[in-house]
């Protein structure tokens, strides 16, 4: 199976959050926070503490989803090359065959990649816990996307 694609900005900036909200890191953080945005408000309204660490919670709240929703893929759309390339992919029995004007990859499915994912725009292909590769599913018809799927359960196994 092979085809060729290039990124949409806006979808790949939805991808990156997909990516980032999934991290158990993030998970974790976002319902610290959430848990102590939630107490302070409570304490505050029944009169237990002051507005500081009400307005802390919040401050902190606002940040870490300002930062985990805009910035950080805005920041990593901006930085990488790869999100303004053309490419051709080409996936065989043995190995995913990647190439651009610049030169060509060839990974093999048990050596390269540790899990994948499915999202509405985007089949992720993990490496390893952070780093992946974003396939397009727009360019693909429902026939080739039901027969990647299938590929990918079998050559990396089921999804995480």
């Amino acid at each position: 199976m092979e085809f060729g694609f290039s990124y949409e900005k806006k979808k790949v900036i939805q991808a990156l959050r997909y990516h980032f909200i999934s991290r158990p890191e993030i998970k974790i953080l976002m319902i610290m926070v959430n848990v102590f945005a939630i107490l302070s408000a409570v304490l505050f309204y029944m009169k237990k503490i002051r507005p500081e660490p009400f307005l802390l919670g919040t401050f902190i709240w606002l940040m870490l989803m300002v930062s985990v929703w805009y910035i950080l893929p805005y920041t990593i759309y901006r930085k990488s090359q790869t999100f303004r390339d053309a490419f051709k992919i080409r996936f065989g029995e043995d190995h995913v065959h990647l190439e651009n004007p610049n030169g060509f990859v060839d990974w093999s499915w048990d050596k390269f990649f540790s899990h994948w994912i499915e999202t509405p725009h985007f089949f992720h292909l993990y490496f390893g816990t952070k780093s992946f590769f974003l396939v397009p599913k727009d360019d693909v018809t429902d026939d080739m996307r039901h027969e990647l799927r299938g590929m990918l359960r079998n050559k990396i196994g089921t999804r995480k």
